[in-house]
C-alpha cells in the first residue's frame, strides 16, 4: 500500500501468544472469543486479589466488630474487658497476654459525637473502619496519661464543638476504641478497677445523663475476630460498604470495588462464575499476604537487613502510614494488616520511654521456619531496653492468634516474675514441645507439626532499641 510504513514490533501483538493464563489467539489484533473469556476471567481474578490485599483492613475491622458482638458488645457504653488477660482461646490477630485490654465500637451515625472519658495511665487508640488512625488516648495522647475527656466527631460534622475536650474527627461512622491497662506486681485488678471507675463513653447529646456503663469480661471466652480468607471476605467487605457513607474511601477504591459488584446501595449478588473467581482470588490473596508476612522481599521491614533477616516489623518503615518517602509501601501495609490490628504512631515512631515497639520472628538462625517439633533458644542480651517491661508471645502461623497449647498464656515477660536471669543479666528463652531440663520457668510450649511466630514487645522502649546498640539474639535450634 502507498501509505505503508514500518510498524514497530513493540506496538503490535502476535496472532498467537503463550502466557501464564494460557494460549491467547488473535486475528490481526482482534481477540478470539476464547481469548476474550480468558482475558476477563484473569481481569476479575486479578482485581479480586488486588482488593483482598488492599481492603483486608476493612474486612478485619468488620470481623473484629462481629467478634465483639458475639460477646454482647453492641453499644459504645458496653466494653469488653479482659479482666484476667487475653488467652489463646480468643482468636485475635497477635493479641498480647501482658496488658489488660478494654475494647468497644462506637457508632457515630446512630449516636452523633461521642465523648470518651479516659482512665489515667493507659495506652488507648482510636481507629476507623478502614483501620486508619483517628487518635491516641492516654500515655501517648494529649492527656499524657493523666486521664482526660475526648470528643469523637463523625464524618462531615459541622456543628458546634464545645470546649473542654480533646477533639478527634473520624473518616467513618464506625470507630474502634482499644485501651490497654498495666499490671501492678503481676496483678490485673488495679487496671480493671481503674477502667470501671474512670472509663465512660457516651453520646455528647446525653452528657447531662450518660447511659450506665456495662463491662463484660472477655477472658477465657471463645470468639473469633479474624476476617475470612475465601469468598465470604467480599461479603464482609460489602456489608461495611453498605453501612458506611459513600466517601469513607476515595473514588479509585470505590471503583475497584464496583468492578467486582460491590457498590453502595446495590445488592452484591455475583453469579456462580464470579463467586468461584472471587473465592480463588481471596485464597491466592491470602497466599500473597502470607508470603509478604513470612518471606518479605523488601528490606524495609527488617530491623537488621545487613546481617540478620530474622527480626521484622511493618513499622520498621518508621511511620504508621507505611510511607516510604513520598510513596505508599503497599507490601508493608499488607504485611501489617494481615497479622495485626491497631494503628497508632506510638507503635512506629521513635519515642523513647513512651508507647511500645515490636519485633517479630518466624525463622531461626539458619533461615528455616520455626517448627513446633523442634526446640530453640533465644538470648536477650543484658539491659533489655524497656522502661516498663518486655514480653515474648508465640502465635499460630495459621490464625496469627496466640498459639493454643497446654499453657493458658503462650508467653513470658519480666513483669509477672519467675523468668530466670543469667549472671550477666541476659535471659535465655526456650521454645519447644517440652521444656529443656531445668528450664521450665524460661520455656514456652510449642506444638509438634505446627509452625509458630513470636513477637518481642518492649513497653516503654528506650534509646538502645532505636539506635540498635541493643538487639535481640539469634534463635538457635538446639534439638
Amino acid at each position: 500500500m502507498k501509505m505503508t510504513t514500518d510498524i514497530p514490533e513493540s506496538i503490535i501483538i502476535p496472532d498467537k501468544l503463550e502466557s501464564r493464563i494460557g494460549t491467547l489467539e488473535f486475528f490481526d489484533g482482534l481477540p478470539t472469543d476464547d481469548t476474550v473469556k480468558k482475558a476477563y476471567d484473569f481481569l476479575d481474578f486479578q482485581r479480586g486479589v488486588d482488593v483482598f490485599l488492599d481492603e483486608m483492613r476493612a474486612a478485619s475491622m468488620f470481623a473484629l466488630r462481629k467478634g465483639h458482638r458475639e460477646l454482647g458488645i453492641t453499644r459504645s457504653n458496653q466494653v469488653v474487658i479482659f479482666e484476667n488477660l487475653m488467652d489463646s482461646k480468643s482468636l485475635w490477630l497477635t493479641g498480647n497476654t501482658e496488658t489488660v485490654y478494654g475494647s468497644t465500637f462506637m457508632d457515630l451515625k446512630a449516636d452523633g459525637p461521642i465523648v470518651v472519658e479516659s482512665p489515667p495511665n493507659v495506652l488507648g487508640i482510636l481507629d476507623d473502619m478502614w483501620l486508619r488512625y483517628v487518635g491516641d488516648i492516654g500515655n501517648a495522647g494529649p492527656d499524657k496519661g493523666k486521664g482526660g475527656k475526648y470528643l469523637i466527631l463523625p464524618p462531615g460534622y459541622d456543628g458546634d464543638v464545645p470546649e473542654g475536650y480533646h477533639v478527634y474527627r473520624s473518616r467513618t461512622f464506625g470507630v474502634w476504641f482499644l485501651v490497654r491497662g498495666f499490671l501492678v506486681d503481676g496483678d490485673t485488678a488495679p487496671a480493671v478497677e481503674s477502667f470501671k471507675k474512670h472509663l465512660r463513653i457516651y453520646p455528647l447529646a446525653k452528657s447531662s445523663k450518660p447511659p450506665v456503663m456495662k463491662f463484660i469480661n472477655g477472658s477465657g471466652k471463645v470468639h473469633n475476630t479474624i476476617h475470612a480468607n475465601d469468598f465470604h471476605f467480599f461479603e464482609e467487605l460489602n456489608t461495611l460498604v453498605q453501612e458506611e457513607h459513600v466517601h469513607a474511601i476515595d473514588a479509585d477504591s470505590r471503583g475497584r470495588l464496583a468492578l467486582l459488584g460491590i457498590i453502595k446501595g446495590q445488592p452484591f449478588n455475583p453469579d456462580k462464575r464470579m463467586r468461584n473467581t472471587l473465592n480463588e482470588a481471596a485464597q491466592v490473596g491470602a497466599s500473597v499476604a502470607r508470603s509478604m508476612s513470612f518471606a518479605c522481599r523488601d528490606d524495609v521491614v527488617y530491623y537488621y537487613p545487613e546481617d540478620d533477616r530474622t527480626w521484622f516489623s511493618s513499622f520498621a518503615i518508621g511511620n504508621h502510614e507505611f510511607m516510604a518517602g513520598d510513596w505508599l509501601n503497599r507490601d508493608a501495609r499488607t504485611q501489617f494488616m494481615y497479622n495485626a490490628i491497631g494503628i497508632t504512631p506510638a507503635m512506629a515512631i521513635a519515642r523513647p520511654g513512651i508507647g511500645s515497639q515490636y519485633a517479630a520472628a518466624v525463622r531461626d538462625a539458619n533461615g528455616d521456619y520455626l517448627d513446633g517439633s523442634k526446640t530453640y533458644r533465644l538470648t536477650l542480651p543484658p539491659n533489655v531496653p524497656a522502661k516498663d517491661f518486655w514480653s515474648i508471645v508465640l502465635y499460630d502461623t495459621q490464625t496469627r492468634s496466640m498459639l493454643q497449647t497446654d499453657q493458658q498464656f503462650p508467653s513470658l515477660n519480666n513483669e509477672r516474675g519467675g523468668v530466670e536471669q543469667n549472671a550477666d543479666g541476659s535471659f535465655d528463652i526456650y521454645f519447644g514441645p517440652k521444656a529443656p531440663e531445668g528450664k521450665v520457668k524460661n520455656w514456652i510450649q510449642t506444638v509438634s507439626g505446627k509452625g509458630f511466630m513470636l513477637i518481642l514487645r518492649l513497653y516503654g522502649p528506650l534509646e538502645p532499641w532505636f539506635d540498635k546498640t541493643w538487639r535481640p539474639g539469634a534463635i538457635i535450634k538446639i534439638d
